[in-house]
C-alpha cells in the first residue's frame, strides 16, 4: 500500500503522508532520526547484535514523509532465526518528536505487518512494551531468548499465519 495516506494532524488536518521503501540515499537521514528518538547509545542494545552484518529486509524498511518530503517516521525489519525457523525482528520504529501522536507509528507498524504477510513471512518478533504492542496483536513469547541483557518480559511476537509460533523456542540468532 505504498502511496499517500491521510494522517490526521491537529495543526494541519487531512495532511498527506507518503509511505515509501527506504533507499540507500535515505540512510543518513534515517539514522539521524533514530539517534534523535533513541540516542546514539541505541546501537549497544542486544537487538543490534542480531542486526550487525545482516542486511535488513528492504521491502519492510518503510519511510513516512509529508507532502514537503520531510521524514516523519521510519520502521526497519531484520531477518532472524529462532529455533532454526525464520522470523522477522521488527524495529526499530521511530517517529519524529514533532509528529508524535498523529498515528504515524501505528501506520508504519500496520503497513510493515501487512507487507510481511504478503511476502510470505509467518512470524514477527520485537522487544518492547506489551501494553503498547498488544493493540497490534503482539503477545509475550515463551521460550524465545534474546541476547542478554534483554528482559524476557519484553520479548513479544505475533503470528502472521496461525500456529506459526507453536513449538518455536530457543535463542534468537542472526540470519546469515
Amino acid at each position: 500500500m505504498v502511496g499517500a495516506l491521510p494522517v490526521l494532524n491537529g495543526e494541519n488536518p487531512g495532511s498527506m503522508i507518503e509511505l515509501t521503501v527506504e533507499k540507500p540515499d535515505d540512510w543518513w537521514e534515517v539514522e539521524a532520526l533514530y539517534d534523535l528518538c533513541f540516542a546514539p547509545g541505541r546501537t549497544a542494545l542486544s537487538s543490534y547484535r542480531l542486526r550487525n552484518g545482516v542486511d535488513p529486509i528492504r521491502e519492510l524498511c518503510i519511510l513516512a514523509r509529508d507532502s514537503d518530503g520531510i521524514l516523519g517516521g521510519v520502521i526497519r525489519n531484520w531477518p532472524v532465526k529462532v529455533g532454526g525457523k525464520p522470523a522477522i525482528l521488527l524495529g526499530p520504529v521511530a517517529v519524529h518528536p514533532t509528529r508524535q501522536g498523529e498515528g504515524l507509528g501505528a501506520t508504519l507498524m500496520n503497513e510493515a505487518l501487512v507487507r510481511a504477510k504478503a511476502m510470505g513471512w509467518e512470524r514477527v518478533m520485537l522487544v518492547g512494551d506489551l501494553p503498547y504492542y498488544r493493540r497490534f496483536g503482539f503477545s509475550k513469547l515463551e521460550g524465545v531468548v534474546m541476547p542478554p541483557p534483554t528482559n524476557p518480559e519484553r520479548v513479544l511476537g505475533i503470528e502472521l499465519v496461525g500456529g506459526a509460533w507453536d513449538g518455536v523456542t530457543g535463542r534468537v540468532r542472526r540470519a546469515l
